[in-house]
């Protein structure tokens, strides 16, 4: 018999990570004991009732918060073990975010908003900065408003710009959290068709959802109740992994991070 191959290292991995706020002499546990592993290239999606704890585990996975306990490695580095600028530049270059109220700077034009993640990326000159911001913005299909300010566009325009942001830095990781949650369903067929056509791309993407139906697109459904896991596995009615629509292929994949990374 041939030998089992090795299962590949996961993208990020979890183990009873919990994390805990203190209010009013009361400690309140938001995650409880997680243990997730999410594979790269994956599409995960995260559901359960408001204040289960999802919206929290987005943060901690996109490094915008810390566990309080346990262990929190990505990319093979153990997050834990970074100081706050090592942090914010592995994010920078792993991770990209999609939030339901698009947290686009309103004094910027489309086209700044979707170069922020890059303004600190020693690694690209001026004009590979501007080659990437005009292809993300051509493959939502907004390269018409990159002057537009963004109090001119629809919210759908405006999550559109958003995906673009998301994917300019060509992160490994999308981190999702209710991005229709704001659009009407024909908006919002469109940010999941972008959305699909990342992951199909490449990217792993993660994402946070009260819909059924677009949590049905995801191969891997997490349930979470009280900051707990309580169902982890694909949904009976879920169909296989989303092909990308025809014209909305988005350069997504990018190489592995190793090592520690040094800020």
């Amino acid at each position: 018999m041939s030998p089992t191959p090795e299962r590949p290292a996961p993208l990020v991995h979890l183990h009873q990570l919990s994390k805990a706020y203190l209010t009013d002499d009361m400690e309140t546990h938001a995650l409880d004991g997680l243990d997730l592993e999410i594979q790269s290239g994956e599409f995960l999606s995260i559901t359960g009732p408001s204040g289960c704890g999802k919206s929290t585990l987005l943060s901690v996975l996109g490094l915008l918060d810390t566990a309080t306990q346990g262990r929190h490695e990505m990319s093979g580095v153990e997050v834990g073990s970074l100081n706050a600028r090592q942090r914010a530049a592995l994010r920078n270059r792993e991770i990209g975010f999609v939030f339901q109220a698009f947290n686009l700077v309103g004094e910027l034009s489309v086209e700044d908003n979707v170069a922020l993640p890059l303004l600190y990326r020693s690694d690209l000159s001026r004009a590979e900065r501007r080659e990437r911001v005009a292809a993300a913005l051509a493959q939502v299909d907004m390269a018409h408003r990159a002057r537009h300010l963004p109090a001119q566009l629809s919210g759908g325009q405006q999550q559109r710009v958003a995906i673009a942001r998301a994917l300019v830095g060509q992160p490994r990781l999308i981190l999702a959290d209710e991005p229709t949650g704001n659009l009407d369903s024909r908006n919002a067929e469109r940010v999941m068709e972008l959305l699909c056509a990342a992951h199909a791309a490449g990217a792993t993407l993660c994402m946070v959802t009260h819909d059924a139906r677009q949590a049905a697109l995801a191969a891997r459904t997490v349930h979470m109740f009280d900051g707990r896991i309580v169902r982890d596995g694909a949904l009976p009615t879920a169909s296989a992994a989303p092909t990308a629509p025809a014209g909305t292929a988005l350069s997504a994949t990018r190489p592995a991070a190793q090592g520690v990374l040094h800020a």
